[in-house]
């Protein structure tokens, strides 16, 4: 949509449709962050909100838990019709917690996603990557998310996780209809709502015998770890465990595979940055910088004010809802050079992609490390990539997902 299109009277940037069809609404946010950059919204079927596009309100909200709280409402979503209302989340894990049950429950596995805890995986997530790209050798074409950027991600989480092998495909579902419930490629018939509760039960029974097991006979996995621990000196109550595991089940798989499709997308669409980057693998902590800019996985979450309160002279009323768009966020002409040129060298960079304040994202450092083990691998084996195809996008105006990614290309044999 062009921008003398464009009037705060017709904007759509949170419709599911549109994401799908569209992508990402960076004309609407681009318009908003010059014209309107705390703006009222109503939208069918959903509860009004405040949509936030500068980068210096949504940090500023996400650095206030006291004032803008996140257990009434995570996110704005959009149901098909109003039969189907804007649920109460039915899990309590990380991301709608505020202080100080937050800090109390991530503090659980924490350790387990510190830097250096991290980097012991490299060799793992190494051997991971280099049997996917082993499997797509020799092929002149691929789905690159099924066949590539979604199996990596899942692979080490399940791993990490202590999930046998054989019910990988199975979470692999689990989490398509968790994220992409509102998606009919994933619904089979049933409305979002149901698609996502049969998502939900699936993951919490799984869970529910896997913790059992583990308590009988407990390893060294995160599972392990989640069965055994305890809050504020008592057993994790068990709604709050299975929602855990929702959570890192989901994170864990979901973000870092968009991440990857569309940063394949990117240098392929970039073809002087693809070219750079071949020239010199050292860029490849940059460049994966600024995939997770260009990319964010993660279009949005909301606030609830517990207060009355204003932003940039906005007055927001206690009980109303703020929207944080992080990828207009991270288009912020204030904060960015150039902000929609694709720039693997870009520094200074600081994108929040991975979120700001009490609720940044607890995996980045995983993230991040798969990410370049992924592109490194790619630098080195991959002679060409180019599209064979139009991709599909998720309808999802929650994570920023590519369904399908349909691409030419010529990977070689692994180094010895």
């Amino acid at each position: 949509m062009a921008e003398q299109q464009l009037s705060l009277e017709n904007l759509n940037f949170i419709g599911p449709d549109h994401y799908a069809k569209n992508g990402y609404p960076h004309a609407e946010w681009t318009y908003l962050r010059e014209h309107d950059p705390v703006h009222w919204t109503e939208y069918p079927h959903t509860d009004p909100f405040w949509a936030l596009t500068k980068y210096a309100d949504i940090v500023a909200v996400a650095k206030q838990p006291k004032l803008f709280s996140i257990v009434k409402r995570l996110l704005v979503f959009v149901p098909d019709s109003p039969a189907e209302p804007d649920p109460v989340p039915p899990f309590r894990h990380l991301l709608n917690m505020d202080p100080p049950d937050h800090g109390e429950y991530r503090s659980i596995i924490s350790r387990r996603f510190t830097p250096r805890a991290v980097r012991e995986l490299q060799p793992e997530i190494a051997r991971i990557t280099r049997e996917v790209l082993d499997e797509v050798t020799g092929k002149t074409q691929c789905d690159f998310v099924t066949d590539v950027s979604s199996r990596v991600p899942l692979a080490v989480i399940a791993e990490l996780l202590g999930v046998p092998r054989k019910d990988w495909e199975q979470l692999f579902r689990w989490t398509n209809e968790t994220i992409g419930g509102g998606d009919p490629e994933f619904q089979d018939g049933k409305s979002s709502d149901e698609t996502f509760q049969r998502a939900r039960l699936g993951l919490f029974q799984y869970f529910s015998d896997l913790v059992d097991e583990r308590t009988k006979h407990p390893t060294n996995d995160i599972t392990s770890i989640v069965a055994a621990a305890s809050v504020n000196g008592a057993k994790m109550p068990q709604f709050e465990m299975l929602s855990y595991f929702l959570l890192l089940v989901v994170a864990g798989n979901e973000t870092t595979r968009n991440a990857t499709t569309g940063g394949l997308l990117a240098l392929i669409e970039n073809r002087d940055q693809w070219d750079r980057l071949k020239r010199n693998p050292a860029l490849i902590k940059p460049a994966v910088e600024e995939i997770v800019r260009w990319t964010t996985p993660v279009i949005q979450f909301a606030r609830t004010a517990t207060e009355d309160t204003e932003i940039r002279g906005r007055k927001i009323k206690a009980g109303e809802s703020v929207c944080l768009f992080y990828p207009s966020a991270n288009r912020d002409e204030e904060v960015f050079d150039e902000p929609f040129k694709f720039d693997i060298g870009r520094d200074p960079n600081p994108h929040i992609a991975f979120g700001i304040g009490e609720h940044f994202c607890l995996g980045a450092n995983l993230a991040r490390l798969e990410l370049e083990v992924i592109f490194r691998q790619l630098v080195e084996r991959m002679e060409y990539a180019e599209m064979a195809g139009p991709i599909e996008r998720l309808r999802s105006s929650f994570v920023g997902g590519i369904k399908h990614m349909p691409i030419k290309m010529k990977i070689n044999p692994a180094r010895d």
